[in-house]
């Protein structure tokens, strides 16, 4: 008997993680993507003694405005895997007399079309189950039907484009590999502690089941996952706890022979620039400088470098003379609350070694560099095995 209750228990659905603002945002998009299609559709199609919207279309909506992530809610999924599976209905009308085979045969035939095809869609199946349901009326009319399937697809499909873009729900999903800022051989930085690529794909290999997410959401999630429990191990240790203070930094009208000097005496590799109320408006670097200054060759490096920080002392140049003309002005910042966990993706993605700190009023506290999150986990290290 108990063991009867605790497998009952176990087909309890778990909670929905998501907020109930996504799910009001799912539901309207629900409710535009079958409202405008059933609207264009009607008014395309004109005859009234037909029907003008198809009931499949109901679980399109929901896997393109509730999962618009999933690959089988991609562009290619719908459409493809729609329109094939009411071509693979009519046929099995037309090949079989008998109902319940040729309904059978069109689902299992859709299945396999969809999944051949790449553009698997679960309400696919119910495409091809409803053409042969229709009978007489889906012979014919097979014609209408591929018609009636086609455009209900293409404007929801269209809907979806722009509502889920509008709230900020990247569709179509797009899988973005880490860059290779090296050019190299070697694994991205994130990956050579944890897991890697080649580890996720051995799992999904073994695993050997179709999963209602994309691979690179699969991946982002563990690697999130991972950030996390460092974040319980370490404790919470953050930006504002390991940056530097006493933060050297100009301003855009800083000469070039001013902060050249800087970068040279205090032994940094980059200068935030920042306004007159200390919020950081760009950073400025050593590669910066040798960037602007043409140093493509060794010849004459150093005199290439010194004529460029030099001041001209002309009305008109083009050669760059303060710091507002060579910064970087999208600079990468972090906030004196950020966790120094959420530093490591940060500084390894765009291969750079230094962050400016910001406080809540978005003004300059500080600065984090590689060298002070190296020292931050090794004490974090230390402490763990102390205790």
């Amino acid at each position: 008997m108990s063991a009867g209750l605790n497998w009952l228990k176990g087909l309890k659905p778990q909670q929905s993680p998501v907020n109930h603002r996504e799910k009001l945002r799912a539901c309207l998009g629900a409710l535009l993507g079958i409202l405008v299609s059933g609207t264009l559709s009607a008014w395309l199609l004109g005859p009234e003694s037909l029907p003008f919207l198809i009931a499949p279309l109901g679980a399109s909506a929901v896997l393109l405005y509730a999962v618009p992530a999933s690959p089988l809610a991609q562009p290619w999924s719908i459409m493809g895997g729609n329109v094939i599976s009411a071509l693979v209905g009519i046929a099995s009308l037309h090949w079989f007399a008998s109902i319940p085979v040729a309904a059978a045969i069109a689902v299992a035939g859709a299945i396999g079309l969809m999944f051949a095809l790449r553009c698997l869609h679960p309400p696919g199946g119910a495409v091809a189950l409803t053409a042969v349901l229709s009978g007489p009326l889906a012979v014919e009319h097979s014609a209408y039907f591929l018609l009636l399937v086609t455009l209900n697809s293409g404007f929801l499909l269209l809907v979806a484009l722009i509502y889920n873009n509008a709230t900020k729900r990247h569709y179509p999903h797009q899988a973005k590999p880490e860059p290779n800022l090296h050019k190299t051989q070697d694994i991205s930085p994130s990956h050579r502690i944890g897991f890697t690529t080649a580890d996720l794909d051995a799992v999904l290999k073994e695993y050997n089941q179709v999963l209602d997410i994309a691979r690179d959401d699969l991946e982002n999630l563990f690697l999130q996952t991972e950030m996390q429990a460092y974040k319980r191990r370490f404790g919470e240790i953050s930006c504002g706890n390991i940056m530097s203070r006493d933060v050297i930094s100009v301003e855009y009208g800083t000469l070039l022979e001013e902060a050249w000097p800087l970068l040279l005496n205090h032994h940094i590799k980059a200068l935030p620039v920042v306004d007159r109320a200390r919020r950081v408006i760009g950073i400025v670097t050593r590669f910066d400088f040798m960037k602007h200054a043409n140093l493509d060759a060794y010849p004459g490096f150093e005199e290439k470098l010194r004529h460029f920080v030099r001041r001209t002392f002309l009305v008109e140049t083009d050669k760059p003379e303060v710091i507002g003309q060579i910064m970087t002005s999208k600079a990468l910042t972090v906030n004196v609350d950020t966790h120094i966990v959420q530093l490591v993706p940060l500084l390894s993605k765009h291969g750079i070694h230094h962050v400016p700190v910001l406080d809540h009023e978005r003004r300059l506290v500080g600065i984090v560099t590689q060298t002070d999150l190296i020292a931050a986990l090794y004490r974090g290290r230390l402490e763990q095995k102390i205790a």
